[in-house]
């Protein structure tokens, strides 16, 4: 083991690396112009084995360690945070799963996604429900007895599903009583192409564009029972569970805009000249760029920190919160510092700098606002003071 991490996590880091700068990097700019997704690219990270690095072998994923993850995410990140997003949650949508399914569905489920041939969705966020996820309205309605029933139907609209409509397996989330809170939400496993259900608009986005992300229309969809996710009224729990470890694999790769807007400015200063001397030379810029370098390394340092502390076995609301909130907000930062620093050429979009910014800015929103973290990390530094 070198500076904390294994020679297995390492060769991990280096491959994701690797893929990120030599196949991610010189198409990013063009994919998001274009707002392309680009399945290719997703099929490739499945023959790396990217698609399930963090997910146990007994499910045929690769086993490493939720750190090893992080790693991943990083790297990718820092070329591309659209397929970092894609790929983050695939994953997210494939974790429940492992954890809550039965051995039939997990056999059935999942060996088309950890391969890669399948993407993976989560579907929670509703016009009326974004951070509070309590409030869904989508119904699930109960077919056949209402002690024994035999499938449920799915009626309401999700939004902002990334992934969705170029992904097969949505993790779908509904509740059996709208008035009853968080207590009736229950979890369920719908394929694409399932009778009544549909995709509605496109999401016309800031960043992170070459991820898409797309209504989920349900009209009375028929989904089996054997596709119940737990029991009913689980699926709350199930989401903020998922939800918690999304949050450290997003952190991640806010760690890599970040890093990439740094070390993109540092070059940049050291080439470009002004006043017959390179920008690097002039102390109010290189105390910027220490600034910067000052945010990315607390940033790691807290997203790694949450991701050991998964590792552990321990509670991760408040250092998933706290890891989500430094690391997304440091991306932002840093970013916008970077444009500064570029000048015009920052502004320009042809340099990709100002798509580190968009992007940055996006990751402060979803995965739970920042707002809201700063919420349950206050609540739980609250509760354990009694």
């Amino acid at each position: 083991m070198i500076g904390g991490l294994t020679d297995e996590e390492r060769l991990l880091q280096a491959t994701a690396r690797e893929f990120a700068t030599r196949e991610l990097a010189p198409t990013a700019i063009e994919r998001d112009e274009a707002e392309r997704y680009d399945r290719a690219l997703f099929t490739a990270m499945g023959e790396l084995g990217l698609t399930a690095a963090p997910l146990p072998e007994a499910v045929g994923g690769a086993g490493f360690s939720y750190l090893g993850w992080t790693l991943v995410m990083e790297e990718l990140g820092a070329a591309d945070m659209s397929m970092a997003v894609s790929l983050s949650v695939h994953i997210l949508s494939q974790y429940p799963v492992v954890t809550w399914g039965s051995d039939e569905q997990r056999a059935r489920w999942l060996p088309a996604m950890v391969s890669g041939e399948a993407l993976g969705a989560f579907g929670l966020t509703e016009p009326h429900a974004g951070s509070d996820a309590a409030a869904i309205r989508t119904r699930a309605e109960r077919v056949g007895p209402a002690d024994a029933p035999t499938a449920y139907r799915l009626t309401g609209t999700k939004i902002w599903i990334s992934n969705a409509p170029e992904a097969e397996r949505y993790l779908v989330f509904a509740t059996l009583d709208p008035t009853a809170g968080a207590k009736a939400i229950t979890a369920f496993l719908v394929e694409k192409g399932t009778p009544g259900f549909r995709f509605g608009a496109h999401e016309k986005k800031m960043g992170i564009r070459a991820c898409p992300a797309t209504e989920l229309i349900f009209d009375g969809a028929e989904v089996p029972v054997a596709n119940r996710l737990g029991g009913e009224g689980d699926g709350y729990k199930i989401a903020l569970s998922a939800l918690a470890e999304g949050r450290i694999s997003i952190a991640a790769a806010c760690v890599g805009i970040a890093r990439s807007a740094l070390e993109g400015a540092a070059r940049y200063v050291q080439q470009r000249k002004a006043f017959g001397m390179p920008l690097a030379e002039q102390q109010g810029l290189r105390f910027m760029l220490a600034e910067m370098a000052r945010e990315v390394a607390a940033a790691r340092a807290v997203t790694r920190d949450a991701a050991a502390a998964k590792d552990r076995g321990e509670p991760l609301a408040e250092v998933s919160s706290i890891a989500k909130w430094t690391a997304s907000d440091a991306a932002m930062r840093v970013a916008t510092d970077a444009v500064q620093l570029f000048g015009a050429s920052g502004y320009s979009r042809e340099t990709g700098v100002e798509r580190l910014m968009r992007d940055a800015k996006g990751a402060q929103i979803y995965e739970g606002t920042n707002q809201i973290h700063r919420l349950i990390v206050a609540d739980g530094l609250l509760r354990s003071l009694g």
